[in-house]
């Protein structure tokens, strides 16, 4: 008898517990659902805080890493103004130090000398000056012509294992830095100028010995500083991405909100990595600012804006993915502007298809097949854009963009096809997201 009595105390006890706790608005496992969320929403941090490095990590095992890639990335270079204007100069002063003017009597008539010798003194430096702007203007023929961009290819691969090295120590003794500076070896453009010279008949230049003059691409003691971190974010490479998407993904299978969960991480994540594209653009002219006196600012400025084009290509991607990822999840969910959006959507294609239905269109079978599987192709439709978007070696801004529309057109065929759902909620209808259906209300008015 008392331990019935014991028994039903407790049973008692714990319906009191039971309808305090459902008058409070509280469930039991609030404390729980509470410390998972907050352990997702830290996650999602995490994972929007290495989405740059991740983005940067790409960069440095995709360019630097890769000899292809790099070369691939400075060619345009050959035919940029600023780079061929740089080239030519210098260029231009290493034929010029190889050039005596004096020379030029060797070439005329022993009597014909003193007379040419003086006129030599008279000149001076206007005739210096005409020299080199002959000189200049064969250089800049040179730089302008395919030959250059066939030798500025090749020059580029030899020097990739020096960018390579001032980055990552990577090289072996073999690679040679000249200074401060990751520089081209000109050699092969100064001889192409020496062939045109002597083509338009200043045989002088027959002379010129074999000239090694360089042009600057980057500078190694700046690099350098950065090498352990920048080593590092190459060996983690595209490894590094895969954990940031682990971090958001895990982060938001813990939040209570799921939809919610993704529109916020693909949004931060955007935000995180659109910083990294501000950071680049205020450091182009710090970059800048620190080269030395005679190194040309427009050149160095379109190298630098060469070597991080890939990278600012992969952060548009990255806002591009983000926008087009929270947009989805956010137009698939069931809040009154989402649900107002969708309604409009089918009225419109409901709308073409009840004009092609009264211009006596016959779709057979096929019709009834595709609303029966409608769910189906949708998924289908929505892994394949995943998959082409994943087996894309450089997917850009304008990929991301073009697969969103893609999949949008080819849902529109398919709703077209299917005809409109049968079981799309109307804007009246009660939302999950909305507060009223979070949990029980502790205000329930009763029905007389």
């Amino acid at each position: 008898m008392g331990r019935q009595a014991s028994g039903e105390t407790q049973e008692l006890e714990r319906l009191r517990a039971r309808v305090a706790e459902l008058e409070s608005g509280r469930p039991a496992g609030r404390p729980r659902r509470r410390g998972r969320s907050a352990l997702g929403a830290v996650l999602i941090v995490l994972g929007c805080v290495l989405a740059p490095l991740g983005v940067v990590a790409a960069w440095a095992s995709g360019v630097v890493g890769d000899t292809d890639r790099y070369v691939a990335t400075v060619q345009p270079l050959a035919s940029d103004p600023a780079v061929q204007d740089a080239v030519a100069a210098r260029v231009t002063d290493a034929v010029m130090d190889h050039i005596d003017l004096k020379d030029l009597l060797s070439s005329a008539a022993s009597d014909e000398r003193p007379l040419l010798e003086k006129a030599l003194g008279r000149l001076g430096d206007s005739l210096d000056g005409a020299v080199r702007s002959f000189v200049d203007d064969k250089a800049q023929d040179v730089v302008a012509s395919d030959a250059f961009e066939t030798l500025w290819t090749a020059v580029n691969r030899k020097a990739h294992a020096a960018v390579n090295k001032a980055l990552t120590g990577d090289g072996g003794g073999a690679v040679k830095l000249d200074g401060d500076q990751v520089t081209l070896d000109l050699a092969p453009v100064v001889e192409l100028v020496k062939t045109e010279l002597v083509d338009s008949g200043l045989t002088l230049a027959e002379k010129i010995p074999e000239v090694h003059t360089s042009f600057p691409v980057a500078e190694s003691e700046q690099l350098t500083k950065a090498r352990t971190g920048f080593r590092l974010l190459q060996l983690v490479g595209n490894w590094l991405p895969v954990l940031a998407l682990l971090l958001v993904a895990a982060g938001v299978l813990l939040a209570r909100n799921r939809r919610r969960a993704v529109i916020t991480a693909a949004l931060c994540v955007a935000v995180a990595v659109a910083l990294l594209g501000a950071a680049l653009t205020v450091f182009r002219p710090v970059y800048l600012d620190a080269l030395p006196a005679g190194v040309s600012q427009p050149a160095a400025g379109a190298v630098y804006d060469a070597l991080v084009h890939f990278l600012r290509t992969t952060v548009r991607m990255v806002i591009a993915l983000g926008v087009v990822v929270a947009l989805a999840a956010w137009l698939t969910g069931r809040g009154r502007r989402a649900l107002l959006v969708r309604n409009l959507w089918s009225s419109g294609i409901g709308a073409v298809r009840g004009v092609a239905d009264r211009a006596g269109m016959n779709l057979g079978p096929v019709g009834p097949w595709v609303a029966g599987h409608r769910k189906w192709i949708a998924w289908v439709l929505i892994a394949a854009a995943l998959v082409t978007y994943v087996l894309w070696s450089y997917p850009t801004f304008w990929v991301v963009t073009g697969l969103a529309l893609v999949l949008l057109l080819a849902l529109a065929v398919v709703e077209f096809l299917a005809g409109p759902p049968s079981n799309e909620p109307s804007i009246d209808s009660p939302s999950i997201d909305s507060p009223s259906t979070d949990g029980p209300s502790p205000h329930k008015e009763k029905t007389p």
